[in-house]
């Protein structure tokens, strides 16, 4: 089995601007964050990107790495919206979104993993997702009178996935209570790059889960990063929950434009390690207020 364990900013070089890429998790939950900040450390932008989206797609739409945004909602979960992607659309003109029903967005990845150009669907049908997404057509059934949403296959140049653990041939594991949809990302993708908390030996993948837990196929795989708190501040269950306080920071600074440029050169402007260094300052000044 090849050893595919490389480094954060080693596995984000191989990622171009003009890019279609997939980002796992879900809203404020176990986002591959280490990938995205290594992303926005790099010169990379005009992409589109494919999400449940969080933190991933305010972040990304506030430093200008995203020309279209296909996506099935962007929340925080604990906090409703994101303020940097809502700002973003208030602004106008800066992305060009293309929103699908959640039934759709799912059916659009098998689409993909399947090598199909589009699924049928009744998710979306008599929505206004339809009207505001004219890319998306609707099909006659050849059976019957029935009529169906033809969900356009998702197709990723890449996948950034996150996971619990992960052995250096590309196997990953969630040990948390929701896959969410990584395994179809990984299928919809050319390549997929997956971060862990941490890497173990092959034969330790099942001594904190069943085979059930084994969600990503390291066929699908073609990079592995181990990144300790690799998803913070959304949630990695259960190695840890959201940084509630950390994200309250985030949705703070990001309304003003003085605490947003703090924030940035704070938390942004430095490595992965100078990151977490100023998280641990961070929750150190709270603990003395």
């Amino acid at each position: 089995m090849p050893d595919k364990l490389t480094s954060l900013d080693e596995a984000v070089a191989s990622i171009e601007s003009g890019m279609t890429i997939g980002i796992g998790g879900w809203g404020s939950r176990r986002k591959p964050m280490a990938l995205i900040r290594a992303l926005l450390r790099s010169d990379v932008t005009d992409l589109t990107v494919v999400a449940f989206g969080g933190p991933d797609v305010g972040l990304l739409a506030q430093a200008g790495k995203i020309k279209k945004l296909i996506y099935g909602f962007v929340t925080l979960d604990s906090i409703p919206l994101d303020p940097l992607f809502t700002a973003a659309r208030e602004r106008g003109g800066e992305l060009e979104i293309e929103e699908h029903d959640e039934g759709m967005f799912v059916a659009g990845l098998r689409a993909a993993g399947a090598r199909l150009d589009f699924l049928p669907v009744r998710a979306g049908l008599g929505s206004d997702v339809l009207p505001a997404s004219p890319r998306i057509k609707t099909i006659a059934s050849p059976y019957s009178d029935d009529v169906y949403v033809a969900v356009p296959a998702l197709s990723l140049d890449v996948a950034l996935v996150h996971v619990n653990r992960a052995d250096s041939g590309g196997n990953g594991q969630f040990l948390g209570p929701d896959p969410y949809f990584d395994d179809l990302l990984t299928m919809a993708a050319k390549r997929s790059i997956l971060s862990a908390e941490k890497v173990v030996p092959t034969e330790d993948l099942l001594s904190e889960g069943s085979f059930h837990t084994l969600l990503v196929n390291r066929m699908y795989v073609d990079q592995v990063v181990e990144a300790p708190n690799g998803a913070h501040f959304t949630s990695c269950e259960p190695d840890y929950p959201r940084d509630e306080a950390f994200q309250r920071h985030y949705v703070a600074a990001a309304k003003e434009p003085e605490a947003w440029a703090k924030f940035t050169a704070d938390f942004l402007n430095t490595d992965e390690a100078g990151y977490h260094a100023a998280v641990a300052r961070f929750h150190a000044e709270q603990d003395k207020s």
